[in-house]
């Protein structure tokens, strides 16, 4: 599909630099990817539009990915207000509490070892699936989970510039 058969990516293409950079941020709080995906519009097609979004992603630092995490509220505490957070890990939302309870204290021992929110794609997962996950990764080392983060960031990062080229597309309508 090109941008001209998808008007949500015709105009993300064609917003102000400073209206693409505010809604990229929203997909992802690096900077670094922000900046890289904003220097390389226009894109023909949703898909280059994710090759690209992947591409900066491989090329983040430790840094660039700490900056991204940072942007991402803890599984099973989304950000009051935020209808994406919200969304994304709708799979808690009806969680016991025994496993709300269960999450937390998780989510508090993965911060302590790696110094960072476990994250994951949340997207589709239930309440015990990303608990079985953070259980799993709790085991791995650093780089093994900077590793994995920056998989699942990607993976978050297309949902998002999947939602952001729609929302663009019926906002037009």
């Amino acid at each position: 599909m090109t941008s001209l058969s998808n008007p949500g990516l015709a105009r993300f293409n064609a917003s102000e630099d400073s209206v693409a950079q505010a809604a990229l941020h929203e997909v992802c709080a690096s900077s670094a990817w922000g900046s890289k995906i904003l220097a390389q519009r226009p894109y023909a097609t949703t898909e280059a539009l994710f090759e690209a979004s992947d591409a900066a992603m491989a090329e983040l630092t430790a840094e660039d990915l700490a900056e991204a995490m940072a942007g991402h509220p803890p599984i099973g505490r989304p950000k009051p207000g935020d209808p994406t957070s919200s969304r994304e890990q709708s799979g808690m939302a009806g969680a016991s509490e025994a496993l709300k309870a269960e999450m937390l204290e998780l989510n508090l021992a993965y911060q302590e070892k790696f110094g960072h929110v476990f994250l994951i794609c949340a997207t589709g997962r239930t309440g015990e699936q990303m608990r079985d996950a953070v259980r799993e990764r709790i085991e791995n080392s650093p780089e093994q989970e900077r590793e994995i983060v920056r998989t699942e960031l990607g993976k978050i990062n297309r949902i998002r510039l999947t939602r952001l080229v729609e929302l663009a597309e019926e906002e037009s309508a």
